[in-house]
Formats: C-alpha cells, structure tokens, sequence
C-alpha cells in the first residue's frame, strides 16, 4: 500500500492580498509535500482563505461591497498568487463554500450534542485585527499584544465551548503523542498554557451576520475558530464524503505560525475530541518572518509583496531563500540585502557555478558527453550521508537542514574539482572519472534540491542530458550513487542564476 501524506497550510484572511509572511508558510509545506511525493507517498496539500467574520464585514463596508462581492475579488488573488510561487496543492478550500458550511453545521451539532456548548454572556476584551478575545491580563496597556491596537470592550449574549473540560484529556494526548508538536520547545509552551488553566471561548456573535448561523439557534454566527478552524476536516470531507474522510483524516501536518499556536494546538484538538474526531497527527510550527524587527502585517504597514521579488530573482530564487534562510520554528528577519547575499552566494557561486564548470570541462575535455561516475568514488559516502540527513530533515518538517544538507554534497563536489583541477587535464581516462563523479554528485544534488528549485533543478536535469522528470525519481532508489548513464550529452546554456547587486 502507497503511504499517505497530507499537510496543511492556514487558511489566510481575505482583508488583504498576500504578503511574504503568507507566502513563507505556503511554501515551506510546498517544500514538504514535493519531498514526500519524491518519497512515493500519496500526497495531499490543503490550503484556502477565511472569509468570514466581523473584520471582512467591516471592510467590505468601507470598499461599498457586500460581503461576497468583496470575498470574491480577494480569494482568486491567493489560489493565484501559489500558483505564481509554484505551490502544487491539490486542494483550495474557501469558507464561504457549501461544502464547507455542511461541515461546520454537522461539527457544531456534535459539540453541542455532547453538552459541551452552552449560552452564557461574554464580558472583557476583544481584538477585531486578529478575531480573537482577551482576558485583561493578556493584554499590553489595553491593546492587543500581536496587532498593537486597542482592544474594545464588548459584552453580549454568546454561545461558548466549554474548553476548561478538557484540560486533562488535552495534557493526556500531549503525552501520549509526544513528538506532535514541532519544535519541541513550542510544544513546551502549548502543554505550559494548558496547566496554567484554560478558559472556554465564544463560538458565535449575536450582532454579526456574515457568517455561518448556528444550526439550533439562527440569531446567532459561528464565531471565527469554529468556523476557520474546521476547514481542515471540512475540506477532506466531513459531511459531506465519508470515505474521504476516513481516507485522508487526520493530517499529518498542520503548518502554522506561532501567533495561532493556541487555538490549533489546544482550542482544535479538544473540538475535535468534544466530536468524537481523532486530532491531526501533528503541528509543524513557523516563527514570524519579520522586517526590521516587527513581524509582518498589514495593521504595521510593514508588508512586502512575494510577487513582486519574483519578477527580480524568480521563482526558484525566491523559494529558495525562504527555505533556506531561516530555521523553521525560529523568527527571520528578511531584508533585500540578505535575499541577495543568500542568492549569489548559494546559487549563483555554489549551484549555478558547479553546474556551468561541469558543462564547460565536458564540453572542453570529453567531447560534450558525461562519463560514467566510478563506484568507488570518494563522493559516494558523502552523497549517502547527504541523502540520509536531507531526508531526515525535511521529514522533520526543517526544510532550511535539507537544504543545508544538500549543499554540503555542492561543496563536496565543488572542492573535488578544485583538487583535481581537470580543465588542465588531457582528455582521456583520468578526466573522464573526475567528470562521471561530478555529472553524478550534480544528478543526485538536482533530485535533493527539486522541492526548493522545482523549474532549475529540473533545468540541469536536462543540461546533464538525463531524460524524464525529477518528480517521477525516487528517494532511496534513485539517490542511490552511480546511475548517472555514461555517453548523455551535456550542454551549458544560459547562466541559470546570474549574479545580483545588492
């Protein structure tokens, strides 16, 4: 049987189009999920936009549309936008769909079935930015501790979870799935905020309408949690495909930032409980990507276009900085400097390099076709470690180790010729076997870097003369050294990452 792969990106807000922040999370699981599909694994990449909600009422006012009118222009913005950045994702969910209304109402029901939504009344504080309530001492003098803005007071009639329930069931299943929360130290936090004492959380608005009514009370709408939340089983077919469901559920992955950690790690899984759904394997947790120390947002102004950068240093440059430049779990800060630096000294001089120093010598000193690589070559080992560490990291979800890994067999290769230096050899036995190793090193280096550089690695692919596609290869088989065909042609073509000024 073909192991099964899902992972999910958050599904983003439509007030705004998509900025490098929402771009970093959407690639980073892109990155996972090309790798998984290079393992063999049947794979399945969920993302969508969250459409409803007091905010998106409140600008669709301000632009003089009507809530739908304003959703619609926005969501197309996102599916394109991934596609522009090369995400291949088998999914697109939008909240305002009937699907997913089918799957909130039933996952509502069962909650409420179970006796664990009651009404009551909401006193204290609440942040329109971010769709979420605070208690007092949450708060930074008054105002929202992401957003910066004052949170307003509100008191209404709502329905709540009954959160505080679940504290024990909550540290019960931390503890038996210890490794599902990634890095471990955001799991600390998520096990931490449980023993401090969870308080229950509002499930519908009385005085919003754009929304999804609750099915045993149509004055009220699901709140924002409930309903964005519940994408990721709605999506895979709860109730509305139950076979695919049982098929695809649960995830492997969520992706997330560490400012929703909360309620994906303890306000959804004690749902999910409360319905009698087993939680989502696991939570692969980002930091922000900041610019000059804040983290990115349109409320801070401080938003930077992806596509924008792609016209510059295109698609695989762009990917690549993302993947590589941060340790995932860790805050980034980007500047255009360091997407720079990052590109002219990983690709530029390292890849780009290696792989017009190999076509050029093939072409000067063995007549423009590869040689065979020799069995015993002192790159082999290397190559084996490479692809033994690439492997672990991107299964732990750490795309910028992969990469790290990758580049030690660039290095590797890079410094064998160096050593060897075969431009200054005569054709013939000796140049061949210095040339087969590198064409082999590069062979196994483009199939390791092909989630982060699907078009370039796919590019030298063809110039080292090798016929197909990286993504029909295989981790483990095709890895394996000593497969690159003697006798192919070898072309240089264009620099394939042309040197940048800072």
């Amino acid at each position: 049987m073909v192991p099964k792969f899902s992972a999910t990106t958050p599904i983003y807000y439509v007030t705004a189009k998509p900025h490098l922040g929402h771009a970093y999370t959407t690639i980073v699981t892109d990155a996972v999920c090309r790798w998984h599909r290079l393992c063999g694994d049947d794979v399945h990449l969920l993302t969508g936009t969250d459409e409803h909600g007091l905010k998106v009422q409140q600008y669709a006012d301000a632009a003089g549309k009507t809530p739908r009118e304003f959703v619609d222009e926005i969501a197309p913005l996102y599916a394109d936008a991934w596609r522009q950045l090369d995400v291949k994702y088998d999914d697109f969910i939008r909240t305002t769909e009937d699907r997913h209304k089918r799957g909130v109402l039933k996952l509502l029901q069962a909650c409420y079935d179970a006796g664990d939504i009651e009404v009551d009344v909401y006193r204290g504080h609440y942040c329109v930015a971010c769709e979420a309530y605070y208690v007092e001492d949450e708060l930074v003098d008054g105002n929202c501790p992401i957003h910066k803005t004052k949170a307003a007071y509100v008191e209404e009639e709502n329905y709540f979870f009954r959160l505080s329930r679940f504290e024990q069931r909550l540290l019960d299943w931390y503890d038996k799935h210890p490794d599902a929360i990634s890095p471990n130290f955001r799991r600390n936090e998520v096990i931490g905020f449980i023993k401090g004492g969870l308080n229950d959380f509002s499930v519908s608005r009385k005085t919003l309408k754009w929304g999804i009514p609750l099915p045993w009370d149509n004055q009220h709408v699901t709140y924002v949690w409930f309903d964005a939340l519940s994408n990721y089983i709605t999506a895979h077919g709860y109730g509305t495909d139950d076979q695919q469901f049982a098929e695809r559920w649960p995830v492997d992955w969520h992706f997330i930032g560490k400012d929703i950690i909360r309620f994906h790690c303890v306000y959804w899984p004690a749902m999910l409980m409360s319905a009698g759904i087993e939680p989502p394997k696991g939570w692969a947790v980002g930091g922000f990507l900041m610019v000059g120390g804040e983290k990115m947002s349109k409320t801070t102004g401080n938003v930077v276009s992806p596509l924008e950068l792609i016209d510059e240093f295109g698609v695989d440059g762009f990917r690549y900085y993302l993947l590589a430049d941060t340790v995932y779990g860790n805050d980034g800060d980007f500047s255009y400097e360091g997407l720079v630096a990052r590109y002219n000294s990983d690709l530029a001089n390292n890849l780009g390099n290696l792989a017009a120093r190999v076509a050029t010598v093939v072409e000067k000193k063995c007549g423009g076709r590869g040689p065979a690589p020799r069995p015993d070559s002192p790159l082999a080992q290397v190559a084996a470690d490479v692809v033994r560490d690439a492997d672990a990291a991107w299964r732990g979800a750490q795309p910028s180790r992969a990469l790290e890994a990758t580049w030690n067999l660039i290095r590797a290769t890079n410094a064998h010729l160096e050593q060897h230096e075969p431009w200054k050899m005569e054709p013939g036995t000796a140049v061949d076997a210095v040339m087969g190793d590198a064409l082999e090193a590069l062979r196994i280096v483009v199939i390791l870097a092909n989630p982060a550089l699907p078009t370039t690695s796919q590019e030298i692919w063809r110039r080292i003369g090798l016929a197909g596609r990286i993504d029909e290869c295989r981790v483990g088989v095709d890895t394996q050294w000593g497969l690159y065909p003697g006798g192919s042609v070898v072309e240089k073509g264009e620099p394939l990452f042309p040197r940048k000024k800072a």
